[in-house]
């Protein structure tokens, strides 16, 4: 789902994009053709004017009637018509506004649901900041273009189809001498929308990427201010706001080129007519009326043709943001929710992995033909070195990703085959960070069951031992957590977390262990909670401190990505050349030097 192609947008026909952002936003399609009349007779409007003004010339002036009756019938009219135009336009304003604003909101979300519903390689590959300008600035260059650009384009269309039809019926010698002249500023107009495509797709790309350096730096705050490295990580946000100001600077320059050759063009196109009409005059029968109508006329139907300079350099913009946006909404889903899709079981899981492997996109292995059974019930502890697949294989049991070959069943059911809804609620995964939202105790534990109520979630904590803890809060379960939990410590935002995964009440408990950096209190709090919270259950821990694994039903050893031992603790040690005895020793070791550094001091 890279978006780094600076040529992309100039792969894409124009017409192609319109018809998958219409496809992608069906609420810009509904009432469409209603807009489009209305749009028309405001256009109209604008023709109203030179007709009343060749009628009055022709009949009341140079034809010798000069009835004052006759003319203030032909003003009559004129306001009649004019104020029906006003009305037709104030109705094609609010609705396209309508229309857009909706359409806006319904991209956003779309957008929003199908990033969520990638899966984790997806979110792997592509930076953070980067999802985050899709949702935001890319779709609210769109917004900035719906209500005045899309507005214009309409409306600007409408004129110009009126006027146009008006000087054809009044001469068509005229009106073809207009559109020969105005013809070459289309093959410009074609060529420089063609850089200007290209220029502004690098903009948003640079938005994308400026957005992302400023998010990892804010985010990284803490990590930049403790190491001293507040100059590395300024350079890199200026490498990046830099790169976006050259990519606007020049996309800009060349949009500045449009504006000017509008205007010309408008001059060329006027001159011509008024020329040629002299050259006809009364001997071909263009009379004095019609042609102080046509000169107006041209007036309207070059006004729009100078503006849309201006427009086509928005609509670039908008193109380029559109492109993005749809570029996400293109990326298949790869975890689907199958549709039906089986319920499992409210009870503790029996779980399958039958040569299961997995490799992000374009990368190595990380998971090779890991085959297991486990009972429901059972207490597993998944060991292993750094990047031997632990996580992964606790992301794929709750369906993150799905396998790149092999088969995962629960219950006896293919993975595949089970609805999410179902699979959120009955496998739960508790992660080493234990990541909160900014509001209060109780909203993140009431994620594990939004129908929960402060009664419950109370209950919660008692069940795990952990009422004391709560009530000593300074609001108790209403107590604000703050920004990712920045308010708790490390220990107790896993406590929360715990909560939050005992309210889900799941059959199959997922624990990545995050008890090596608290201290002893909140350890001995979390291994109570953890152990009430696993009973019953089917529990998975990625165990980090071989401490947790000794006392494990089960004990899988990973290593780079295959399952290499399993068994319990005892039988795992007594084979001294097995990797977990290894593992074991290198803990032991650990633990002595530990306890050798502390005597020291």
């Amino acid at each position: 789902m890279r978006h780094g192609s600076e040529v992309g947008a100039q792969q894409i026909p124009a017409l192609r994009l319109l018809r998958r952002g219409l496809a992608a936003s069906p609420e810009l399609r509904k009432g469409a053709a209603l807009t489009l009349a209305l749009a028309l007779v405001a256009g109209g409007g604008r023709v109203v004017t030179p007709v009343l003004v060749q009628q009055t010339i022709d009949r009341h002036i140079t034809g010798g009637d000069a009835r004052l009756s006759g003319m203030l019938a032909l003003a009559a009219a004129g306001v009649v018509l004019i104020l029906l135009a006003a009305w037709a336009a104030r109705t094609t304003n609010q609705r396209l506004a309508t229309a857009s604003e909706r359409a806006l909101c319904g991209l956003r979300v779309r957008a929003f649901n199908h990033i969520h519903a990638l899966s984790m390689a997806h979110h792997t590959e592509e930076q953070r900041g980067t999802l985050v300008s899709r949702v935001t600035s890319d779709v609210e260059t769109l917004g900035q273009f719906f209500r005045w650009g899309g507005l214009a384009w309409i409306l600007n269309i409408a004129l110009m189809l009126a006027a146009l039809i008006a000087m054809v019926i009044y001469d068509w010698r005229l009106a073809l001498v207009a559109l020969v002249t105005v013809l070459p500023l289309v093959a410009v107009l074609r060529v420089m929308q063609r850089r200007v495509v290209v220029a502004w797709d690098l903009v948003r790309t640079r938005v994308g990427e400026s957005l992302a350096a400023i998010s990892e730096s804010i985010q990284g705050a803490a990590v930049i201010r403790a190491y001293g490295v507040q100059d590395q990580a300024q350079r890199r946000v200026m490498r990046s706001v830099d790169g976006r100001r050259t990519a606007e600077i020049r996309a800009g320059t060349i949009g500045a080129f449009f504006f000017p050759s509008g205007e010309l063009f408008g001059v060329v196109t006027t001159a011509a007519v008024l020329l040629v009409g002299m050259a006809i005059g009364p001997e071909g029968g263009l009379t004095v009326g019609t042609l102080v109508a046509f000169a107006f006329l041209v007036t309207i139907f070059l006004e729009p043709v100078a503006e849309f300079t201006e427009i086509l350099d928005m609509t670039q913009q908008a193109v380029a943001g559109w492109k993005k946006v749809l570029d996400v909404l293109d990326t298949p889903v790869e975890v689907e929710d199958p549709s039906p899709g089986l319920a499992l079981p409210a009870r503790a899981l029996d779980i399958e992995l039958d040569r299961v492997s997995f490799a992000y996109h374009g990368g190595p292995p990380v998971l090779t033909e890991v085959s297991v059974t486990i009972p429901a019930g059972t207490r597993v502890a998944l060991v292993g070195t750094t990047g031997s697949g632990k996580t992964t294989l606790a992301k794929l049991l709750i369906r993150l990703a799905d396998p790149t070959g092999g088969v995962i069943r629960v219950a006896g059911t293919d993975l595949r085959q089970v609805s999410l809804a179902s699979l959120r609620s009955a496998l739960v995964m508790v992660p080493q960070d234990g990541f909160l939202f900014d509001t209060s105790v109780a909203g993140n534990v009431r994620m594990g069951r939004p129908e929960a109520d402060d009664r419950e979630v109370r209950a919660a904590f008692e069940a795990l031992g952990l009422g004391a803890w709560v009530d000593a809060l300074p609001r108790g379960v209403h107590t604000r957590v703050g920004e990712r939990g920045d308010y708790l410590s490390v220990g107790e935002r896993q406590l929360v977390a715990l909560a939050r995964g005992y309210l889900a009440d799941p059959g199959c408990l997922i624990l990545d262990e995050a008890t090596s950096a608290v201290d002893p209190a909140t350890e001995v709090a979390l291994r109570n909670a953890i152990q009430r919270l696993t009973e019953g259950r089917t529990a998975i821990t990625i165990a980090h401190r071989l401490a947790t694994a000794e006392h494990a039903d089960l004990i899988l050893v990973l290593e780079r990505g295959r399952l290499v031992q399993r068994g319990t603790h005892a039988q795992l040690l007594a084979d001294a050349d097995g990797a977990y005895a290894r593992l074991h020793g290198s803990w032991m070791a650990s633990l002595a030097a530990g306890s050798e550094t502390a005597a020291a001091w």
